[in-house]
C-alpha cells in the first residue's frame, strides 16, 4: 500500500477553525506540492480530505491538475487520532494508493506509529508531504519512507 500524508498548507488564523482559508503563501505551497504529486502519483490514487476548508483548498490544487475526485472524510478533521486515519485508509490492506490531506499533530502521529510502532509528536511542516509504503518482510508488516517533501524545496 502507498500512503501519502499531506499537511494542509499555511492558513489564516481565526475561528471557526474548520472555516480557515489558505494564505497567499499557502496557495503557492499547495500549487508547488500538487505539481510534484501530479507528476508522481499513480492515476488510481484516492484522495481523502479533512472537512476543514484549508485542507480542501490544499487538495483542490491537485484536483485542478487532474480529474481526481476528492472525498471529504469527517474522521480526518482536526483532533483526529492516528487510529482514525489508519482506519479511514484501511492500512495496510487498501489496494490503491491513498493521499490523506489533514492536520498536525495527527499526521506526525501516523508517520511515527507506522515507522517506529509508537506514536510520537513528529513535526510535519505546513504543506509538507510524507510518502510511506507498506511491505511484508519475513511475514512482518513494515512501513518504509519513499519521500518526504518540504513545500519550499519543490
Amino acid at each position: 500500500m502507498e500512503l501519502l500524508l499531506w499537511r494542509h498548507c499555511e492558513a489564516e488564523p481565526g475561528e471557526p477553525d474548520l472555516g480557515r482559508v489558505l494564505t497567499g503563501r499557502g496557495e503557492k505551497q499547495a500549487r508547488r506540492v500538487a505539481t510534484w504529486l501530479h507528476a508522481h502519483l499513480p492515476d488510481s490514487t484516492r484522495i481523502l480530505v479533512s472537512p476543514a476548508r484549508r485542507a480542501q483548498q490544499t487538495a483542490a490544487a491537485l484536483a485542478e491538475l487532474s480529474p481526481r475526485k476528492l472525498k471529504i472524510v469527517d474522521a480526518l478533521a482536526p483532533g483526529a487520532s492516528a487510529e482514525d486515519v489508519l482506519r479511514a485508509v484501511r492500512w495496510p490492506a487498501a489496494k490503491a494508493a491513498i493521499l490523506v490531506v489533514g492536520h498536525q499533530p495527527t499526521l506526525g502521529w501516523v508517520a511515527s506509529r507506522l515507522l517506529t510502532g509508537a506514536e510520537a509528536d513528529w513535526p510535519v511542516k505546513k504543506g509538507g508531504l510524507w510518502w510511506l509504503s507498506s511491505r511484508s518482510r519475513d511475514g512482518i508488516e513494515q512501513a518504509v519512507v519513499r519521500a518526504v517533501i518540504n513545500p519550499d524545496l519543490v
